[in-house]
């Protein structure tokens, strides 16, 4: 197992797939199916709707499982129709916000300054931020996806306080691997991306830079899992449809846990 972090990361984006009464049954579910599982070897997360989050910090056992949101604005208040603020998630019980997915990018425009302010709000607040950043095809076919890795995520960091660097975790998800269409990253692929972007934190912050995990998502499932996760620069895995059942997602756990030992 990588020596950097102390705990193997699971978690999984429920994007906008479950409803409230949806999402509490899988919680429920997999906190029953994983509470055998010791935490010291284990963090798990879930970022569920947003109009599921106060029910879920309710229900689930933060030492189990915690709750993040899947994005925040960076402004307290506002003319902002459609967003919610760090003080309202503050407020429902979540402490964990993901930023810079990959959709959001795509489908909502949202730039690497905008991902700045929000991992900067976040963190002000007092919030733990899983910052996210991914090449496309194009960036891989032209052999620029390491300057596009580089540039997301150095504008992410930009004005993170060293003291704040405790906070903060990192998913890589190149966009060509994720989604039902996705082409699964080898291992030996995903180990070599995750090395640049360690590398890259190591020399923004000396000394202190090597205890940010960084996670892989990207197409993960039971066949792959373990292949993945011994991987010396995988700290955890960000798994998508796979994770979706807790069945699932409990196999899933297990067998990348089993393959670490």
């Amino acid at each position: 197992m990588n020596q950097r972090i102390k705990k193997v990361i699971f978690g999984s984006n429920l994007k906008m797939y479950k409803t409230n009464h949806e999402t509490l049954a899988y919680l429920a579910r997999l906190q029953e199916l994983t509470k055998d599982i010791l935490r010291d070897l284990l963090e798990l997360f879930i970022l569920p709707s947003y109009t599921a989050i106060a029910d879920c910090c309710r229900m689930v056992d933060p030492a189990l499982v915690r709750i993040g949101a899947q994005n925040v604005h960076w402004h307290s208040e506002g003319r902002f129709t459609g967003e919610i603020s760090a003080r309202m998630l503050q407020e429902l019980g979540a402490d964990f916000v993901m930023i810079g997915h990959a959709e959001r990018r795509q489908f909502f425009g949202e730039t690497d300054l905008m991902v700045n302010k929000r991992v900067l709000t976040s963190l002000n607040i007092g919030f733990h931020v899983l910052i996210c950043v991914g090449d496309s095809a194009q960036d891989k076919e032209l052999g620029i996806f390491k300057e596009r890795l580089s540039m997301q995520l150095k504008t992410a960091l930009h004005g993170v306080k060293k003291d704040q660097l405790s906070r903060v975790w990192v998913a890589y998800e190149p966009v060509w691997a994720i989604g039902e269409g996705g082409t699964v990253a080898t291992p030996d692929y995903a180990n070599s991306i995750h090395n640049v972007l360690h590398n890259l934190i190591e020399d923004l912050y000396p000394e202190i830079g090597g205890q940010v995990p960084i996670l892989y998502g990207g197409s993960v499932n039971m066949n792959n899992a373990a292949d993945l996760i011994v991987q010396p620069r995988i700290d955890g895995l960000f798994i998508g449809r796979a994770a979706w059942d807790a069945n699932n997602f409990n196999q899933v756990i297990r067998i990348a846990i089993q393959a670490i030992n």
